[in-house]
């Protein structure tokens, strides 16, 4: 068993495993001194081709693996719950509720369960069931595009220093201190420096460095622009499309959208001699039509596709109109609060969407 210190010290948690931003959270909480139990269901793998060792965001926590079609594991899983302060869980929308364990069902055994749900698009609207990964979700925020040349796509990004780096750390450190001041009554200081905040952001590319899998060149890697699947494209109306389509399902299917399946350029998605190739064939396709053309054809697909949009035109997007991502107060447009934190339990009790299973 792992020896735990620090604020969170005691705290149980229960991991669903997956990919990215859920397993960082989980990371970061464990880090904090929580104890946290991480379920992987059977034969999941780490989907990119390196050994699971460098996927550094598992780290600080133990790992079981439980078939959920199995009673006994069934039964497993729920006596951590029973025993948990926390369940964190990334899936699509109603994955876990198809597995028996959504917010309803869990709160019926453990009503003190703080129930964390992360997603892409959001429980709701036109996109929820699509797969995507950050820079598609960033992709119709406006976030993008302001990046990058004038002429030339906008790279992929992330909200690094301010919020990632900077906000985010210090309130989770506060957080976190808050619990044990109150359980202690001891205080303590929370020292969060933007460099070590993106510093712990950057942990998957030391990994992936680690594993012979980042050169460090700008541009020169999968999250960077240096992969013709994980790139923004100019439309032959002047306007830009992302794709990031990193797992090979999810490159099968862009491949299939486009006709492109026996197209012999993309039989090696991941080859490094490849990329100029496919990027210079993607580059001429997406010419070829208009941006709203191709949402017609890719949005809302397993293509992890999505327009760039600019800032003006983020509140006018489908999906962020049906979530009600922006109001407007004293003659101001701007993001709703609710978007960004919603307590809303009740919400989850009519989701009858069951969407396609998410890794």
């Amino acid at each position: 068993m792992l020896q735990r210190s620090g604020p969170l010290k005691g705290v149980r948690i229960v991991e669903m495993a997956g990919l990215g931003p859920a397993p960082f959270a989980a990371m970061h909480l464990a880090d904090l001194g929580a104890e946290v139990v991480r379920i992987a269901r059977p034969g999941q793998t780490f989907p990119l081709p390196i050994d699971a060792k460098y996927n550094l965001l598992n780290r600080s926590r133990r790992s079981l693996t439980l078939d959920l079609t199995q009673n006994g594991d069934v039964d497993r899983l729920w006596q951590l719950i029973e025993r948990a302060e926390v369940l964190i869980e990334g899936f699509r929308p109603g994955k876990m509720e198809k597995l028996g364990f959504g917010p309803d069902q869990v709160h019926a055994r453990n009503p003190a369960l703080v129930y964390g749900r992360l997603t892409g698009w959001g429980q709701d609207g036109p996109l929820a069931h699509a797969a995507g990964h950050d820079m598609n979700y960033a992709a119709i925020t406006g976030a993008i595009w302001g990046l990058g040349e004038a002429d030339r796509p906008p790279p992929p990004m992330n909200l690094i220093a301010d919020q990632g780096g900077g906000a985010m750390m210090l309130n989770l450190g506060i957080l976190a201190a808050l619990t044990h001041a109150r359980a202690t009554g001891q205080g303590q200081v929370v020292d969060a420096a933007m460099t070590d905040g993106v510093n712990l952001l950057m942990t998957m590319q030391h990994g992936l460095a680690a594993g012979g899998a980042w050169t460090d060149r700008r541009s020169g890697d999968f999250i960077n622009g240096g992969v013709a699947w994980y790139r923004c494209y100019k439309t032959g109306d002047g306007k830009y499309v992302s794709v990031g389509c990193l797992e090979p399902q999810f490159f099968a299917e862009l491949l299939a959208l486009l006709g492109l399946t026996d197209d012999p350029r993309f039989a090696d998605q991941y080859a490094p001699n490849a990329q100029a190739g496919m990027m210079d064939a993607l580059t001429e396709i997406f010419l070829t039509a208009t941006q709203q053309e191709w949402c017609d054809i890719l949005e809302g697909s397993d293509a992890c596709f999505a327009p760039v949009v600019s800032l003006a035109d983020a509140s006018d997007h489908a999906h962020n109109r049906a979530r009600g991502s922006f109001v407007t107060v004293g003659g101001i447009e701007m993001l709703s609060p609710r978007t960004a934190i919603l307590a809303n339990t009740t919400r989850h009790t009519d989701d009858r969407r069951c969407g396609r299973n998410q890794p």
